[in-house]
C-alpha cells in the first residue's frame, strides 16, 4: 500500500483511514520529525483555508504552522464573527466559495455533522478539526503518533483514561481507534456521573473483545498503566456540589500519585488543562503532554502533504 491512497481524501472521522494507512502516515510523520528539511517547501503554491467557527489555540495554530512549514499559505478566520456566517450565510455556501480559493479546508464547527456536510459541498478535501461532541480526528492522530513515538507501538498496552469520560470526544475517538489494535487493555477512571458511554464500552469494546475495567480511583490503578490519558473533571456536570468536592481531588494527578506509576509510563492530555495535572508533574520525564502538542504539528504536516499529494509522498 502507498501513501498515495490518501491523496485527495477528506478526513471526517478517525475511522476514515485504515490501520495500514495510519501506519504510512506515522512513518511519514516520523521522517518529518527526524529530518528537519524533509518536505519543507513541498506545498509552495498551495493554500490551506482555516475555518474556525469556535475558539481554538493548538489545533488552529498547529495546522497553520504545519502548512507554513510545508511552504504553503493560509487563509481563513479564527471565529465566526469575522465571517459571513454572522450575516446568516449557510455553511454550504461558505464552503462552496472557500473551496474555490484553496487546496485544502480545515474546519472546526460546534455542530455535529458539520464537517461531513462541508465535505459534500467542497471541491477540495476537508479535514475535520472538531465538530461539536462528535469527532476530532487529528487530535486522535496526535494521540496515536505520540504513543507510537514514545512507546514504540500499540500492542500489549494498558491505557488509562481519567476524568470526564462521558462528554470527552477525544477519549471516545482514541478508545475507538485503539480498539483496532491487538492486545490492548483499557482502564476507565471517573466518577459515576462521568463514566464512558455505553456506545464505547458495549458497542465497541465488548463487541471487539477488548478487555476493560472501570474504577472511580486513579491511585488504585495507576501502577498498572503504560499510558495515562488525563482530562478535566468538570464541576458543571455535577448536580450535587458536595459530591463534586468529595471526588475532585481523586482526579488530580500529583507527584505523589506519580510515585506509584511505572518508570516508562507516559502521561498524555489533549489540553488545555485547568487543575487536573499539578504543575509539579511537568518536570517528570513521563509527562508527555507538551511533546504531544508538538507532535500534533508534525502529524498535521504529514496529513496535509499526503492529502495534497506533494512530491516526496
Amino acid at each position: 500500500m502507498s501513501i498515495k491512497t490518501i491523496l485527495g481524501r477528506s478526513l471526517i472521522s478517525p475511522a476514515d483511514f485504515s490501520v495500514d494507512e495510519l501506519e504510512l502516515l506515522f512513518k511519514l510523520c516520523s521522517r518529518i520529525i527526524t529530518e528537519d528539511s524533509y518536505l519543507r517547501e513541498s506545498c509552495r503554491g498551495k493554500i490551506l483555508a482555516s475555518l474556525f467557527f469556535e475558539p481554538s489555540t493548538r489545533t488552529r495554530l498547529s495546522f497553520e504552522a504545519a502548512m507554513l512549514r510545508l511552504g504553503g499559505s493560509c487563509i481563513g478566520f479564527a471565529e465566526p464573527g469575522s465571517s459571513s456566517a454572522s450575516k446568516g450565510e449557510s455553511l454550504a455556501d461558505t464552503i462552496t466559495v472557500v473551496s474555490s480559493y484553496s487546496d485544502v479546508i480545515v474546519m472546526r464547527n460546534p455542530k455535529e455533522g458539520a464537517a461531513l456536510l462541508a465535505s459534500q459541498y467542497s471541491r477540495v478535501p476537508v479535514i475535520n478539526a472538531g465538530d461539536g461532541g462528535h469527532h476530532h480526528p487529528t487530535q486522535t492522530l496526535t494521540d496515536l503518533v505520540t504513543i507510537k513515538q514514545l512507546r514504540g507501538g500499540f500492542d500489549n498496552l494498558t491505557v488509562g483514561f481519567c476524568g470526564d469520560l462521558k462528554f470527552g470526544r477525544t477519549v471516545h475517538s482514541l478508545a475507538a481507534s485503539l480498539s483496532r489494535y491487538p492486545n490492548i487493555r483499557m482502564i476507565f477512571i471517573s466518577p459515576d456521573e462521568l463514566k464512558a458511554p455505553s456506545y464505547i464500552t458495549n458497542d465497541i469494546l465488548k463487541k471487539n473483545n477488548i478487555e476493560y475495567i472501570e474504577t472511580d480511583r486513579l491511585e488504585k490503578v495507576i501502577g498498572d498503566l503504560d499510558v495515562l490519558y488525563m482530562t478535566r473533571v468538570q464541576r458543571e456536570r455535577f448536580l450535587n456540589e458536595e459530591e463534586y468536592l468529595r471526588l475532585k481531588d481523586s482526579y488530580i494527578l500529583t507527584p505523589d500519585k506519580m510515585k506509584k506509576a511505572k518508570e516508562e509510563m507516559i502521561v498524555l492530555h489533549p489540553l488545555p488543562r485547568v487543575n487536573e495535572i499539578d504543575i509539579e508533574v511537568d518536570a517528570d520525564p513521563r509527562a508527555a503532554y507538551f511533546k504531544q502538542a508538538e507532535y500534533g504539528m508534525y502529524i498535521r504536516m504529514a496529513l496535509i502533504a499526503a492529502i495534497a499529494g506533494v512530491a516526496g509522498c
